[in-house]
């Protein structure tokens, strides 16, 4: 039971180290960075944090815009959007949301 503990607690500084060597230095796209990554669930913030840096390195002041305002919304439905059970908004349709649905920015623990 200690050395699981141990391993989690190694696992868990391992990603914080991740994550804040990822995090970016302007002050809008860190705050993006937190809102993407602090949802409220942890699979929330796996799918939507993990969206945003697979993604946010290449995207235009409207892109970031379009994203932040996908923010606002549920996370039950950004993830329903980005699993093809429910259809988005006409606003948020687009590249932003078919890259979204690829799901292949979600890092996968073993």
């Amino acid at each position: 039971m200690a050395v699981s503990l141990a391993r989690r607690t190694r696992l868990s500084l391992e990603e914080r180290r991740d994550y804040i060597a990822a995090m970016p230095s302007d002050p809008e796209l860190k705050r993006l960075a937190w809102r993407a990554h602090h949802r409220g669930t942890r699979e929330a913030d796996m799918l939507v944090g993990g969206f945003f840096d697979a993604r946010h390195a290449s995207w235009s002041a409207d892109d970031c815009a379009l994203f932040e305002q996908m923010l606002e919304e549920q996370d039950v439905d950004i993830m329903a959007w980005a699993h093809g059970t429910a259809e988005p908004p006409a606003r948020f349709a687009g590249p932003m949301i078919e890259a979204l649905k690829k799901l292949d920015y979600i890092r996968v623990s073993r």
